[in-house]
């Protein structure tokens, strides 16, 4: 019988290890900045076309590689920072494990044109699939230029698995972002189709973080700077009335590499608490400078998750410094009752003098004497008729609705307005009401309905959204004064790409700088909302959904508007809005649940009444 185990061709081995350390474009582009940024480079230039699948390109002026390192440095394991098993112990560099250009070769066109500052010539390599082509000398500038084309251009299926360039873009941005932040000392050009996308120059923490998220996180942030014996911590946070109702910025780094970590995040968010409601997200750019003794960076293939030694020592610091930073810069409101104001005097001039305190007293005024005239009142026999009189002009609408099959179980609406019709003429004030400012009951001929008034009203703004009317746009309002917005790139990205869709709603935002847009008309529903955080909330559905983002947008838009506008619960309704939602809901096509597949009421038979209380 002949052996079944056999070693796998280096191509094979190095594309199955692709499959680990190179998922998108970005991972490509990040493996290929953190090469640039572990080389010394001053200034490294990032070039993407058709957000990655077509040209990954790095230009960096760092220390170059010989000709003999530029060959070895495709094959598997090729690293210059690690030499013994104890250099695991001591990583201080981005890249280590000598996996990311063989993986990206196996997939990839790649060519590299590299010279070391004491060469006088460099080298050129080209590199198709693992495939070694050619190595001829160039006369190159000092540093690395490495381009990566065509992405898995020899694995058709995993290719196909990538999402829309505006996806893939966003991605590449926060891997961008990421190195960016940590390596403020250097000068990054990202260049996407030809342009300028972001260019910012060496700087301190803070301006960098102004130059890539905007100008107004200028007065957002706050600095945070702790120092112990386990861990300094240090970086920004943003102020509690600044916070974000979805997770946008938040980073954190160990030793100059981005991590993810929910333990640290939860220490964050626990110092934030009773700061920030309960749907927000606080902002951070917090930098942890450890011995990398007590870390394992080597625990997943992307390292951006770690292992710390003594991790609840750190939550404790951690929590600690965010904490000293929100007390020290008085961003919580602070009573001092141990000063009286009035105690604070300015100084005398020299033509003042001190003079007693007088008090003025009125002979003539009488406490138990009555100054102010009663008023009429309205008899109450005339205010009982008026208000029978609106009630009964209110249900006017109602006689006229037209009716509208139900689910099973749910009786027809037609029937629902006339049995409301016959008990307001009967006792108006019980005809339907509210329980607990969350439910909505009501009486019909073959039972009581009970709508939970958020989930109705989730179906009743959804359908009128979601509804494909060519003259949607008659229903927008415009601004009294329009408002402007700033968005994060990603977000600025995510909606250029989806401008179309949001008009469709009927908004209309115009672009008023690079990132800002000017928003000048909205639905009518959105008039009193929070624009800001409506139009994130909106960007952020669309984030959430990439794998049906093509072809159900609209969906998820008209889906977010609805949850975002929607009457929550524990909101006390007047009467004539719970009968403008009950109208409403029943004449909608799907009307017994949300887009979630919740119910939006049930039903509740007299005859189950009837066996309930034998």
């Amino acid at each position: 019988m002949s052996d079944l185990i056999r070693l796998l061709p280096d191509s094979v081995a190095n594309q199955i290890a692709a499959g680990e350390v190179i998922q998108r474009p970005a991972s490509a582009v990040k493996e290929l900045l953190e090469n640039a940024v572990d080389s010394g480079a001053t200034s490294v230039k990032l070039i993407i076309k058709e957000a990655g699948k077509t040209l990954i390109q790095v230009i960096d002026n760092g220390c170059g590689m010989s000709d003999r390192d530029a060959r070895i440095c495709f094959e598997r394991h090729a690293t210059s920072k690690i030499q013994t098993a104890n250099d695991l112990l001591a990583i201080r560099t981005l890249g280590f494990r000598g996996e990311a250009l063989a993986s990206v070769a196996s997939i990839a066109q790649v060519e590299i044109k590299t010279r070391k500052t004491e060469d006088e010539i460099g080298t050129s390599l080209q590199i198709d699939g693992s495939e070694f082509k050619t190595q001829i000398p160039d006369p190159c500038p000092q540093g690395t230029n490495i381009s990566v084309k065509n992405l898995f251009f020899n694995v058709p299926a995993r290719r196909n698995f990538l999402k829309s360039n505006t996806l893939e873009l966003k991605y590449i941005i926060e891997e961008f972002f990421r190195i960016a932040l940590v390596s403020h000392s250097i000068a990054f050009t990202f260049y996407n189709n030809d342009k300028i996308l972001f260019q910012v120059a060496p700087s301190t923490l803070k301006q960098r973080l102004v130059a890539l998220f905007g100008n107004p996180y200028n007065q957002r942030l706050v600095p945070v700077n702790l120092e112990s014996a386990i861990v300094n911590i240090s970086g920004f946070i943003g102020k509690p009335e600044f916070a974000k109702k979805t997770r946008g910025e938040q980073y954190f780094f160990t030793n100059g590499r981005f991590i993810k970590s929910a333990y640290l995040h939860h220490a964050v968010e626990n110092a934030f608490q009773e700061l920030i409601p309960k749907d927000a997200f606080p902002t951070y750019f917090l930098y942890l400078d450890i011995d990398p003794k007590t870390i394992d960076v080597n625990i997943h293939p992307t390292k951006t998750e770690i292992n710390f030694l003594d991790s609840k020592s750190i939550y404790a610091i951690l929590l600690s410094a965010v904490r000293q930073a929100i007390g020290k810069f008085s961003m919580t409101p602070s009573l001092d009752f141990e000063k009286e104001p009035s105690m604070d005097l300015p100084p005398l001039s020299n033509d003042q003098t001190i003079r007693a305190p007088t008090i003025t007293i009125n002979p003539d005024y009488n406490p138990f004497e009555k100054t102010v005239k009663p008023q009429g009142e309205i008899p109450f026999s005339s205010r009982e008729r008026s208000n029978q009189e609106n009630w009964q002009k209110l249900y006017d609408p109602l006689r006229n609705f037209p009716p509208h099959e139900q689910s099973k179980g749910i009786p027809s609406s037609q029937h629902i307005m006339a049995d409301l019709d016959q008990e307001a003429a009967k006792n108006p004030p019980q005809g339907v009401f509210q329980v607990q400012n969350r439910f909505i009951v009501t009486q019909t001929s073959n039972g009581i309905v009970i709508v939970d008034q958020q989930n109705a009203h989730e179906r009743v703004l959804y359908e009128k959204f979601a509804a494909s009317d060519p003259n949607r746009q008659n229903v927008s309002q415009k601004l009294l004064i329009p408002q402007t917005i700033s968005l994060n790139p990603t977000d600025s990205e995510l909606y250029r790409e989806y401008q179309k869709e949001f008009e469709e709603l009927g908004f209309e935002i115009t672009v008023f700088g690079k990132n800002s847009y000017l928003v000048i008309s909205v639905p009518s529903e959105c008039l009193n909302a929070h624009l800001p955080d409506l139009v994130e909330q909106m960007l952020e559905i669309l984030k959430d959904n990439p794998d049906d983002l093509k072809t159900k947008s609209h969906f998820h838009l008209a889906t977010s508007l609805a949850k975002t506008l929607s009457v929550k619960r524990g909101v006390k309704l007047q009467k004539e809005e719970i009968i403008s939602l009950i109208e409403s809901l029943f004449s909608c096509k799907v009307p017994d649940v949300t887009m979630d597949g919740k119910p939006t009421m049930i039903k509740v038979s007299y005859e189950e009444l009837q066996k309930t209380f034998r």
